[in-house]
């Protein structure tokens, strides 16, 4: 059962003056003008990912970026560097993040399969735990920070390419690499969600002897894992020799 509200650790570093549009857009993967609040990405110019991003316009000029709780820090010291002669102050600031689920008025949130809002500093209380957070994003294919997501893994492995990246807006850094593997190439491998019971991160994926994938976060019943593209949706597949399946 979906729990009506629960805690969701975040940092927040705000960017506001009379450049922070312009300035956001230039810098983050996803189009910051076309909606009052999305999803973004902080790449480096390898198109490697930096920090995953929640982007909300909170006025005319002035901008909240929810991001990871240990990536608050590292995202406003880049923006600062980054930052050049653009007329804009970035700061920290602090604020707490509920999940409420069903609910209306907030920051849209899809991280968790199904309708919810990410409201801040509410008078709101939490009904559920991290452990059901943690499953209804590993059930919904949602990537995190340090487990599914690292400065070495392409935004399109994890299926970042879909919801935190606009291919319609104006330059940003790693754009060209992330264009270029949409429209030339293809990744090998792909976050998928595995019905697996006693799995746990870093466990390899094996189809018969060969290994064609690996495990990176886990509840009892259901893993999260990267798995190469040529795996076929009904393969049979093992986890530390229990017997596992992709869910489609």
């Amino acid at each position: 059962m979906t729990p009506a509200a629960v805690r969701r650790p975040r940092a927040y570093v705000r960017v506001h003056g009379p450049d922070a549009a312009d300035f956001l857009q230039r810098m983050v993967s996803n189009d910051v003008l076309a909606a009052e609040s999305c999803e973004a990405l902080l790449l480096t110019a390898k198109g490697r990912v930096i920090a995953p991003l929640v982007v909300w316009r909170r006025g005319e000029d002035d901008f909240l970026l929810l991001t990871e709780p240990e990536l608050g820090d590292v995202v406003a010291r880049h923006l600062t560097r980054m930052r050049l002669a653009a007329k804009c102050a970035i700061e920290r600031e602090e604020h707490s993040s509920t999940i409420v689920f069903g609910g209306e008025g907030g920051i849209p949130n899809a991280d968790y399969g199904v309708p919810a809002v990410e409201v801040l500093d509410a008078d709101v209380d939490a009904t559920g735990d991290a452990d059901e957070l943690e499953r209804l994003r590993i059930e919904a294919g949602t990537p995190r920070w340090g487990s599914e997501i690292d400065d070495r893994i392409l935004p399109a492995e994890a299926g970042l390419d879909e919801r935190a990246i606009s291919f319609d807006k104006g330059c940003y850094p790693g754009q060209e690499p992330i264009a270029r593997l949409r429209y030339r190439g293809h990744v090998n491998r792909r976050l998928r969600v595995l019905d697996v019971a006693g799995a746990t991160p870093g466990d390899e994926v094996l189809q018969g002897d060969k290994a064609v994938g690996r495990v990176t976060s886990t509840v009892p019943g259901v893993a999260l894992a990267f798995v190469r593209t040529e795996v076929p949706d009904d393969a049979e597949l093992t986890v530390a020799d229990a017997p596992a399946r992709l869910r489609r």
